[in-house]
């Protein structure tokens, strides 16, 4: 499962680097994720901006989990979520491995990406 979730998510990365440049992290793939649901394209966000870019990409992403559920977009188009159950306690790369997840769940259910790019052999 972990071998299946690091491919995966290596692949995804790889992909996205053909438009926005090497070297994305998770944090870097949560920013753009939370680019594409705010829905109102890239341009210069403030720190604070990008932190909550991330974190509407992260309550988004782990929605289904049951952590999170959507409460409402207020009058600047920005989601807000309310906290249903916290996190488990986790170790950094648990958590990380949870991200990772997570996000090829969300690009699967969204048709970001051809399946067939997470898919891909030899990614490792």
């Amino acid at each position: 499962m972990i071998y299946s979730v690091e491919k995966q998510f290596r692949n995804l990365v790889r992909y996205l680097e053909k438009d926005f440049g090497h070297g994305l992290d998770t944090h870097g793939v949560l920013f753009i994720l939370g680019v594409q649901i705010l829905g109102v394209g890239f341009q210069n966000y403030t720190k604070e901006q990008k932190t909550d870019l991330m974190h509407v990409a992260l309550c988004t992403i782990l929605e289904p989990y049951g952590y999170y559920k959507f409460k409402e977009t207020d009058e600047e188009g920005w989601p807000h979520f309310e906290l249903i159950k916290n996190l488990p306690p986790l170790a950094k790369r648990e958590q990380l491995m949870l991200m990772k997840e997570a996000i090829i769940e969300y690009v699967i259910a969204n048709d970001l990406v051809p399946v067939s790019v997470l898919r891909t052999p030899d990614a490792l």
